[in-house]
């Protein structure tokens, strides 16, 4: 059999329009808060707090959408539960605020309900901002790995590997909906009232503050994975994608590259997940449901598989069109949702993006 020669890696930020592309929505996006500070409330162009917060919560999505589209459209693994990562990105970052917002030896209100006397151990280095700031991306990092090298080890792939994401979706939603006592369970942890360097996080200030941050590591997370995908190890992937058998005989091992973009993917949740609980204002199982790790894969389907770009534009047009929708009619989104979906199964299926490169209409 002829050897597989792999393409020599490509340059970081290649002259392709899609480049400028990026950074001209990134800096406007980053700039939008600004006109806050000179334009009147009644001005037509004055963005109000709740779009910026919007906003924030959409970019959150956005880097979800960049970690679907790392291991879906680079490396065809259908995970249906990266909501796992997600919320213990949130739920790490919530149980440092929950602590943080506390006098010294007190406990997080929701104990004294189930009679908890004593902070439970492995609430405890979650005192550390330190050990708080490692574990929102190392803890979703170390579970996606455990999980991945579990499933790619004994091969398992396809519509199986999907069915088993979505499974172990599942088994995780059901321990944090019974943990009660522990992080109070349905209920979840609010962090709206908690405070960072002394201010109070769900303040007009602080949320634009965290809106600026967000937009910061999008633009952050989408070089990591242009990065990630423009060298010899993005050319493992998309032949991982496209005829792993060969790729092996060729002397690769697909495991441990699988389980590295897998865990890679998982951390990146993580980070979008404790972004949206600090402006969302509480994290709770229903990170964890099964719609929400399937709207992912939507959005990467419609803006277009495989182009990172297209992930980001199809997380922030479906967003903003679903709160758009959910204002007037609310009861009308999830058909909305499921029809753009089938259009692009049958009509688009390379997605807005892979149809404009081809010419558009």
């Amino acid at each position: 059999m002829g050897t597989v020669l792999l393409p020599s890696p490509k340059p970081l930020l290649s002259p392709s329009g899609w480049t400028v592309y990026i950074v001209c929505v990134a800096v406007v996006a980053a700039l939008a808060p600004l006109l806050n500070l000179w334009l009147p409330a009644g001005h037509p162009l004055h963005l109000s707090d709740f779009a910026v917060s919007l906003l924030g919560k959409i970019m959150c999505y956005a880097i979800c959408a960049l970690a679907m589209d790392l291991i879906w459209g680079y490396t065809g693994l259908l995970s249906l539960g990266q909501g796992i990562f997600f919320a213990l990105g949130g739920y790490a970052l919530g149980m440092y605020l929950q602590l943080d917002s506390l006098e010294p030896g007190q406990l997080p209100e929701f104990f004294s309900l189930y009679g908890v006397k004593s902070l439970p151990a492995f609430w405890q280095p979650f005192n550390s901002p330190l050990f708080t700031f490692v574990a929102i991306w190392v803890i979703p990092a170390l579970v996606a790995g455990l999980l991945g090298y579990l499933v790619f080890r004994n091969r398992i792939k396809g519509v199986y590997f999907s069915i088993l994401t979505q499974a172990a979706l599942l088994v995780f939603f059901n321990f944090f909906n019974g943990q009660q006592k522990l992080i109070n369970g349905t209920n979840g942890l609010k962090t709206s009232t908690a405070r960072i360097f002394g201010e109070l996080i769900g303040s007009d200030a602080m949320q634009r503050n965290l809106f600026w941050l967000t937009v910061a590591i999008t633009v952050a997370a989408y070089l990591l994975c242009r990065w990630l995908t423009h060298g010899r190890f993005g050319d493992a992937l998309i032949a991982i994608r496209d005829d792993e058998p060969r790729l092996r005989f060729t002397g690769y091992n697909p495991t441990a590259y699988k389980t590295l973009v897998f865990a890679i993917a998982g951390a990146m949740a993580g980070v979008s997940g404790a972004l949206y609980t600090v402006q969302s204002g509480i994290v709770s199982p229903q990170y964890m449901a099964v719609p929400f790790s399937i709207e992912m894969v939507i959005w990467v389907a419609v803006g277009g598989r495989g182009t990172l770009i297209g992930a980001v534009l199809g997380a922030v047009v479906i967003n903003y069109a679903k709160s758009l929708v959910s204002e007037q009619l609310p009861e009308t989104w999830l058909f909305i949702q499921g029809g753009l979906f089938l259009l692009v199964v049958t009509a688009l299926p390379d997605g807005l993006v892979g149809w404009w490169r081809q010419g558009g209409p």
